[in-house]
């Protein structure tokens, strides 16, 4: 019951900043917004798994919140070089 209360408060936060990203026109806000949302997403993964005691679905939480994050950084840096030329 607790757990059903904490997942339902995950996913309000998860809202928050999908919300900002809607508001805002930068890309540099919308990009963070983006990465909060991957991360929250992949702890919301994290925990499922551990409450159906599946570590095959925690695995791939694991992936997504180590390669979700690593792909924005790359983006990040493209649209770095590519504000530099």
């Amino acid at each position: 019951m607790i757990l059903n209360i904490a997942l339902i408060v995950m996913i309000l936060a998860l809202l928050i900043p999908l919300y900002q990203v809607w508001k805002e026109e930068e890309i540099w806000q919308t990009m963070l917004g983006l990465a909060s949302v991957s991360t929250k997403s992949a702890v919301m993964i994290l925990l499922v798994s551990v409450l159906r005691d599946d570590w095959m679905v925690g695995v791939v939480g694991v992936i997504v919140l180590t390669v979700g994050n690593a792909g924005f950084m790359l983006l990040a840096h493209i649209l770095k070089q590519m504000g530099d030329a």
